[in-house]
């Protein structure tokens, strides 16, 4: 992905930050010229940032840098993870969607799989202890978001009849090196089908078919939050942390003193993990009460 109509998202007030709209799922083997559209645009972009793709994970180019993490599953046939990668008891999350009645499948993207997605969206305001940032979006958004990527993208689905009770977009690099998932979704309802275990299953099954050697499932770990449910569950299903180099190229004097002085990390991540949990812990009852209050007002 290295033409000059990267599509580039930029974030903050202050200190302007700019990456690739799809920095986890497309890769620069030559940034120059990408950073040489930016140092020049009309933005006003502080500093450019961007990670290193698989599978060389040492670093290939002379800008600042420091170590990021992805979850990272490697993927030769499906037999080989389900076989050696993986414990019983993931096996068994994995089959039972099978034996409760949900099949699982590629499908085409479309409007009728889109509303499905929407459906998903909307059926709980809080995931994972936050707010969910798609819950409350019409149907019209959820189609336009969901169809970026298309000629990179791998959609699964999973069907209790004709009810779509989760899915996966999984969107391969230009190389067809690697393939993040970029959505994996399944309702709450039909936890007790684990509909989102035989949906990962079918991913590697996938990614084994087009000969992809990596499927990723985002960062292994988020700033100094190193271990929760969403981590081990990548765990369980054979994802390994692994470092890639992430760099950091400042365009303006004013992005170059930032990057000295560290500002351009959030400052939920400087926060010691002792103090980041109790304030995850607190939003999540924030969170919660929310929804408690709104369910009585109706």
């Amino acid at each position: 992905m290295d033409n000059l109509n990267n599509n580039i998202r930029i974030s903050g007030r202050l200190l302007r930050i700019a990456r690739l709209d799809a920095e986890l799922y497309h890769f620069l083997s030559n940034p120059e010229p990408v950073i040489d559209r930016l140092r020049n645009s009309t933005d006003h972009i502080d500093i450019f940032t961007f990670m290193q793709g698989l599978p060389e994970t040492g670093p290939k180019f002379m800008y600042p840098m420091e170590w990021d993490n992805l979850a990272v599953l490697p993927v030769s046939t499906y037999e080989n993870w389900w076989n050696k990668q993986i414990r019983s008891i993931t096996k068994n999350r994995a089959k039972q969607a099978e034996k409760k009645g949900v099949v699982i499948r590629e499908v085409q993207f479309d409007e009728k799989l889109a509303g499905g997605i929407w459906e998903i969206y909307n059926e709980c305001p809080i995931r994972q202890g936050r707010r969910f940032r798609h819950y409350g979006k019409d149907q019209e958004t959820v189609y336009r978001e969901a169809s970026t990527y298309l000629d990179d993208s791998t959609f699964i689905g999973a069907y209790l009849g004709e009810e779509l009770i989760g899915f996966i977009k999984m969107v391969a690099d230009e190389g067809r090196v690697q393939a993040g998932l970029m959505n994996i979704l399944s309702k709450m309802q039909h936890k007790d089908k684990a509909p989102t275990n035989a949906l990962l299953a079918q991913a590697v099954r996938s990614c084994a078919n087009q000969g992809i050697a990596y499927l990723v499932y985002n960062n292994y770990s988020y700033g100094s939050k190193q271990h929760d449910g969403l981590s081990e569950f990548k765990e369980r299903n054979g994802f390994k942390r692994v470092d890639v180099p992430r760099y950091y190229v400042p365009l303006t004097h004013f992005g170059g003193f930032a990057l000295r002085m560290g500002f351009h990390h959030r400052l939920a991540d400087r926060f010691p993990e002792s103090i980041a949990g109790r304030l995850r812990e607190l939003r999540k009852s924030w969170y919660m009460r929310g929804v408690h209050s709104s369910k009585e007002a109706s």
